[in-house]
């Protein structure tokens, strides 16, 4: 139960230097009232203080004393509970995050739609004689992250970086997990290069000062480094595991 006012989380740190600083001044006071109090015990002579004072100055040494250490009582036990508050908010903030990251890496299509389009985009590409390129994003997590849930949450904060930087008529696939695939319709090669460099920045600013994940672009065009959608599809293949090719090629 809260005796006195009620602190703000947001003020936690602020406050608890407030306590110690509180502490102190107290602690001096009280240390110089009992070396007063007990000056005329040690020495057989009184100082200032002699009788009716000094009993109520014994009384209110007392009272300041129960008074200090119930209210340091309480201030621990709120600061000790708003330090669990926050600690279970940060959870949630996680399990928030990790949810959303999930999510969006489970609206993203797979492979079989990413043949689709490349599909009707080579043949729109080579009846209107334009060009098209495709990116590959394979992602690598960091040694330091441990937990499935984190390099999720790595993996669903790249692919949100991607996302907000590609143009309308542009999509992405998932290959597998930390594996992206791009296509890029009438996007000449340097222009594609282009997008990789914008793209690698936004990688940058989700990987964040810890690095949590290193990433590789490769970018493919048609007509300059392929000649056909199956050329461009086995560059895509490439990236997928062995035992997913092995089924599909069965």
């Amino acid at each position: 139960m809260r005796v006195f006012d009620q602190i703000d989380a947001m003020t936690l740190d602020r406050r608890e230097w407030h306590l110690w600083l509180l502490a102190i001044v107290f602690i001096v006071v009280l240390g110089l009232g009992m070396a007063l109090l007990m000056y005329p015990t040690a020495f057989s002579s009184p100082v200032i203080l002699t009788g009716t004072t000094l009993r109520k100055a014994f009384f209110g040494f007392c009272t300041l004393t129960i008074l200090l250490a119930g209210y340091l009582l309480d201030r621990q036990l709120i600061i000790r509970q708003l330090r669990r508050e926050l600690l279970e908010e940060q959870a949630r903030n996680v399990a928030i995050r990790h949810q959303a990251s999930a999510e969006l890496l489970e609206t993203l299509p797979g492979f079989s739609h990413f043949q689709d389009r490349l599909a009707m985009e080579y043949r729109r590409a080579n009846t209107t004689h334009q060009p098209l390129s495709m990116l590959i994003i394979s992602l690598s997590p960091s040694h330091l992250l441990s937990d499935l849930k984190e390099i999720d949450a790595s993996y669903g904060d790249a692919a949100k970086a991607v996302v907000r930087r590609l143009r309308r008529e542009d999509s992405i696939y998932m290959f597998r997990p930390g594996v992206f695939g791009i296509v890029l319709p009438g996007t000449s090669g340097n222009d594609a290069y282009r997008v990789s460099e914008r793209l690698a920045e936004g990688l940058r600013d989700a990987s964040g000062a810890s690095d949590r994940f290193a990433f590789d672009l490769r970018v493919v065009n048609y007509p300059e480094h392929t000649a056909s959608a199956r050329e461009m599809e086995q560059v895509a293949r490439s990236f997928l595991p062995e035992g997913a090719i092995a089924a599909r090629a069965a």
